[in-house]
């Protein structure tokens, strides 16, 4: 299980001589001075020291090699490397050269897509650099992965790291000044990220920080480094100090690849107890990471990489994505199990003191967040909206469409309970007006706009993107309220929410800009005329459109020749029964002024001539739970605007083209409400014993 290196050719050739056992090797040399070679281009020159250029005369070349888009639900080998592979591959890292730091490309990671910025990863104390093990081939997609490594006898300061790692932050920028530079930092290499970004506000970085050692001085560990100094070498209590303060539990780790194999809970059980028996032999490997003497000297350098990074902190002006670890049962109050550094605690900190920073905390988790079970780096980069080719985020260009892991995670771990209780059953209809099951009525080849009814707290959505991947291998691209990308949802104790997997899949804040974007790629996007008005609509307003006075959608459909397919969707009264709407709730002393402050800044997408959809003054409803019925969809017959180019740019005639889709709407929502009376598995308890007695899902009413 061995996982293949490219390392970085240290500019002291003798010091190679011992990693080409099972190692590839790219040459690559960072060092001021030395040559620069890069699989992309090869120039010879030195940096101009704190400015972050090549010297006159040596010309940035553009990347010409085009790579091909990822397909949605690619394979990104989230699950296929375990800690086993980090243990394999150390061993042929841990030779006996005192270094210096190099560079290395991982070969797991392949090559980017077109236009990829470069990611650069700085290890924590253990300084192998494989913290990314886990997330190679996923990133390897995304970025240009290099991964720093500090040879376990190196014991360069740490000026010399940061001036290292600065000297390859300027050679890439000076290569691709457009582009921003990812440094990811684990611990120790969080450090090291904020001190360069620190001394190079002018750059255009993306820092990820992952547990941060930033908070050293209030750690455990700083009683424990005279202790360790006093013990004599080989001292054997050293690797159950390594396992609880350095890699984390154990039991965690084991588990990393089972998640996405969505095993049943005694496969899992099964599984772990396999897996961890394998992986306790390998803990003996921590010594030779780090031996004692390193050990010492790796804690040493945590402290002054602390102090140095937090004397810098207001320099900082980079964007900044904080990782940390915590407590379920104590997220607001404590920083939960990190043995090492007091994580969330530290992480909240950190985003007061930065200007640009989001904190995403993971419950339950060890120090090696990157090691350990979850999901990918990738996926919470993509999701925090912090994934960008460019000096500015594009939401609608700078999608990656979501990987078979993480529709598989979304599916059964995050709307899993969802799924199973709303029992959607999908409708089209096809060129000949027949109805039929499924959505073979929908046209594969975009650009397509869906339009249709938003139901209740737009309960629909989860669905329709399932569905369309699971059968059709089509993404769907969601136009939604700007509010949900405008940070309203996160605060200092933010996890990776329902709001962060909008982002994940597709979903961009509402603009005519947006689609634009999304038509002239000719994707299939997903549009609601009637907005946050009609998902939080009134008492009395069931399946009732409340959409603008204005043709909006149908002329810049018909700029793209576009194929309009009106929709319908009907389940939200099988599911709950509102009991206190808007009108209601601001009857309420106290809750009405509540409501009136946390809608005064809401941002309003449409003047007051687009009619009743233009009203801003929305409010959760009281709803009261039912016993679950079931959601129907059915894809009314496609419009087609090709060819109709000219003819839409009418007025009249874009009036009218506008008004057949929402009767189209209309006349689905009637068409579901009168035909799911013939449901004989409407009901949540009959379709569970359909399930328990088949193993298959229960049929609908017949079309």
């Amino acid at each position: 299980m061995a996982t293949l290196i490219g390392f970085v050719v240290s500019p002291f050739p003798a010091m190679n001589s011992e990693i080409k056992l099972r190692c590839q090797v790219q040459a690559r040399s960072l060092k001021a001075g030395a040559s620069l070679s890069v699989d992309r281009e090869k120039d010879d020159g030195s940096i101009e020291e704190g400015k972050g250029r090549l010297p006159s005369g040596v010309e940035e070349k553009k990347r010409e090699t085009k790579f091909e888009e990822l397909e949605a639900l690619w394979d990104d080998g989230y699950g296929t490397q375990t800690v086993l592979d980090y243990f394999d591959a150390t061993k042929d890292m841990n030779v006996s050269d005192g270094g210096p730091p190099r560079w290395f490309c991982p070969f797991q990671c392949g090559r980017p897509l077109k236009d990829s910025p470069t990611l650069l990863f700085l290890p924590g104390i253990d300084g192998t650099g494989l913290g990314l093990i886990l997330h190679h081939k996923a990133l390897g997609k995304a970025f240009e992965v290099r991964c720093m490594h500090i040879p376990v006898h190196d014991r360069t300061p740490i000026e010399g790291l940061v001036k290292f790692v600065e000297e390859a932050v300027q050679i890439e920028h000076a290569l691709c000044p457009k582009k921003p530079i990812y440094l990811v930092g684990d611990s120790l290499g969080a450090c090291l990220a904020l001190a360069v970004a620190a001394r190079n506000p002018t750059l255009d970085l993306v820092l990820i920080l992952v547990n941060p050692g930033t908070s050293f001085s209030r750690s455990k560990l700083q009683p424990v480094l005279p202790i360790l100094e006093a013990c004599p070498d080989g001292f054997q209590l050293t690797v159950p100090f390594l396992l609880s303060f350095i890699m984390g539990d154990p039991v965690k780790m084991a588990t990393v690849n089972m998640e996405s194999k969505q095993l049943p809970p005694s496969n899992k059980i099964e599984q772990l107890s396999h897996n961890l028996p394998t992986l306790l032999p390998c803990l003996p490997e921590l010594t030779k990471i780090l031996p004692k003497d390193t050990l010492v000297w790796k804690l040493k350098l945590l402290k002054s990489a602390a102090a140095y990074a937090n004397s810098r902190l207001h320099a900082v002006k980079a964007e900044v994505l904080m990782l940390a670890r915590i407590e379920i049962d104590r997220i607001l109050h404590s920083s939960g199990k990190d043995n090492m550094l007091p994580s969330g605690d530290e992480a909240r900190r950190l985003a007061s003191s930065l200007r640009k920073c989001k904190v995403r905390l993971f419950e339950e988790k060890g120090h090696t967040l990157l090691l350990e079970d979850g999901i990918g780096l990738l996926t919470i980069i993509k999701g925090t909206g912090m994934y960008r080719r460019s000096r500015s985020h594009d939401l609608a260009m700078d999608f990656i469409p979501p990987s078979m892991t993480e529709f598989n995670y979304a599916t059964h771990q995050v709307a899993g309970f969802y799924r199973s209780v709303i029992g959607s059953v999908m409708f089209s209809t096809m060129e000949n007006g027949k109805i039929v099951k499924g959505l073979g009525g929908v046209p594969d080849e975009g650009p397509v706009l869906f339009v249709g009814y938003h139901n209740l707290l737009g309960l629909e959505i989860f669905s329709i993107g399932e569905h369309f991947l699971r059968e059709k291998g089509i993404m769907i691209r969601g136009i939604s309220h700007n509010q949900l990308f405008s940070g309203l949802f996160e605060s200092s104790a933010s996890t990776f929410s329902l709001v962060d997997w909008l982002k994940v899949f597709g979903g961009v804040s509402v603009s005519g800009s947006n689609l634009y974007k999304l038509l002239s790629a000719k994707s299939h996007v997903l549009l609601y005329p009637g907005g946050a008005r009609e998902a939080l609509h009134f008492k009395g307003e069931k399946y009732k459109l409340i959409w603008p006075n204005r043709q909006e959608f149908v002329r810049i459909a018909a700029h793209f020749g576009a194929t309009i397919v009106p929709f319908g969707a009907i389940g939200e009264d099988d599911i709950a029964e509102m009991v206190l709407d808007y009108n209601d709730l601001m009857k309420i002393p106290i809750l009405n002024d509540f409501i009136r402050n946390s809608t005064r800044d809401v941002v309003k997408i449409r003047d007051e001539s687009s009619g009743e959809v233009a009203n801003q003054n929305l409010a959760i409803p009281l709803l009261l739970p039912k016993l679950p019925g079931r959601f129907y969809y059915v894809f009314g017959k496609p419009i087609r605007t090709k060819g109709k180019e000219k003819m839409l740019r009418d007025k009249g005639n874009a009036e009218q083209v506008y008004q057949q889709v929402k009767s189209e709407v209309e006349r689905n929502l009637e068409y579901l409400i009168k035909k799911r009376e013939e449901d004989p598995y409407r009901n949540l308890i009959d379709r569970k014993l359909y399930q328990n007695t088949y193993s298959s899902e229960p049929p609908a009413f017949k079309p």
